[in-house]
C-alpha cells in the first residue's frame, strides 16, 4: 500500500509532470516549492491493502482520467490492466509497481476471464492493494459484474471508480449531445455482440425515433445493424455515426445514413475500438460549434 502520507502529493504531481513533459518537452514542471499548487489538489484517502479497485481509465485521452483514478494508480501495489488503456495513462504508474497485462480483443482473448479473477484474488490475498484498470467505464460492457462475483466469493473488499465511457467521449468530440429535448428523450447502450445469428436483438424495440442508440463492439456488425433497423421501420435516411478511437489523437469518424453507411465504411475502413451512434442527434454534427472535425451530415 502506498498511503498518501507516505507518498506525498508532490509525487503524484511528479507523475503528472512526467506525462506532461512527454506531451510538451518544453514544459518545466512543478517547482518543489510550489506547495500552494500541490495543496489545492482535491485528493484524499489511502489505497488499502488486500483491497481491489475496479477503475475506469476513460476512453483514451489521459486528461479525461479522474483524479481518484490517477491517485489510485500512484498508490497501488499492483495494476492489472486491459488492452484499451493508453500509454499516457500507464505512464502515471510509478516505477516499482507490479504490472499485469490481461488485454483482450474480440475473438482473441489472451487471458481467460477466470484467470483474471484468480490473479486479482491472489494479489489481494497477498496483502497488496490492487487496481483493476479497464478502458472506459468498468460498469459498461466491462465484465465488472463477473469480477465483483469473483471477489465476493473470495470475501475480498472492492471499490468501483467510474470512468468516461466511449459514447460520452465520441459525442463530445463530435460536438453533439446524447440526449436532446428536440431529438432524443432516451438513451440506450447495446452490445453489438448480440447481432449474431444466435443472438439477434429485438430490432422492433430498438427502432425508435425518440432515442439515441449506441452500439459497442460493433464494427464488424455495421451492415447487420443498418439492415436490422431499416427492416424494423427506421427510414433509409436515418442518421448514423461511427467514431473510432474516441478522444484520442487518431480519432476517426464517419457520418451517414442507415442506407449508405455500409458502403461508406467499405470505402473508408475504421479501426477498432469503434462506437456506433444511431439517432437524429447525429444531424447536429453539421452545425455544432464544438465539433472536432469538419464533417457535415449528408
Amino acid at each position: 500500500m502506498r498511503a498518501l502520507s507516505n507518498v506525498p502529493l508532490m509525487k503524484w504531481c511528479n507523475s503528472l509532470a512526467r506525462l506532461v513533459s512527454r506531451l510538451d518537452p518544453g514544459w518545466v514542471g512543478f517547482e518543489k516549492s510550489d506547495r500552494y499548487t500541490v495543496n489545492r489538489l482535491p485528493l484524499k484517502g489511502d489505497c488499502q491493502s488486500g483491497h481491489v479497485y475496479l477503475v475506469g481509465a476513460g476512453s483514451g485521452d489521459v486528461e479525461l482520467l479522474t483524479l481518484k483514478a490517477a491517485r489510485l494508480l500512484c498508490q497501488a501495489d499492483a495494476v492489472v490492466y486491459d488492452r484499451l488503456v493508453g500509454d499516457d495513462v500507464l505512464a502515471l504508474i510509478p516505477r516499482g509497481t507490479e504490472r499485469y497485462y490481461v488485454g483482450k480483443a474480440s475473438g482473441h482473448h489472451s487471458v481467460p476471464q477466470a484467470e483474471i479473477g484468480a490473479l486479482m484474488v491472489k494479489l489481494a490475498r497477498a496483502g497488496k492493494s490492487v487496481v483493476r484498470l479497464k478502458g472506459g467505464d468498468p460498469a459498461i460492457f466491462g465484465r465488472m459484474g463477473e469480477e465483483l462475483d469473483t471477489l465476493a466469493a473470495a470475501q475480498l473488499p472492492a471499490t468501483i471508480v467510474p470512468g468516461i465511457t466511449a459514447a460520452s467521449s465520441a459525442a463530445a468530440c463530435l460536438g453533439i449531445p446524447l440526449t436532446d429535448r428536440g431529438h432524443a428523450q432516451q438513451l440506450r447502450f447495446v452490445t453489438a455482440q448480440l447481432c449474431r445469428e444466435d443472438g439477434t436483438p429485438d430490432w422492433s424495440a430498438l427502432a425508435r425515433r425518440d432515442e439515441t442508440l449506441v452500439f459497442y463492439m460493433g464494427l464488424s456488425k455495421v451492415e447487420a445493424i443498418c439492415n436490422g433497423l431499416r427492416g424494423a421501420g427506421l427510414p433509409d435516411d436515418w442518421p448514423i455515426m461511427l467514431v473510432a478511437n474516441a478522444s484520442q489523437p487518431d480519432q476517426q469518424s464517419l457520418v451517414g445514413t442507415l442506407a449508405d453507411m455500409p458502403g461508406l465504411l467499405a470505402a473508408k475502413p475504421l479501426p477498432s475500438p469503434c462506437v456506433i451512434m444511431v439517432g437524429s442527434v447525429v444531424t447536429r454534427v453539421a452545425t455544432s460549434p464544438a465539433t472536432r472535425e469538419e464533417k457535415a451530415f449528408s
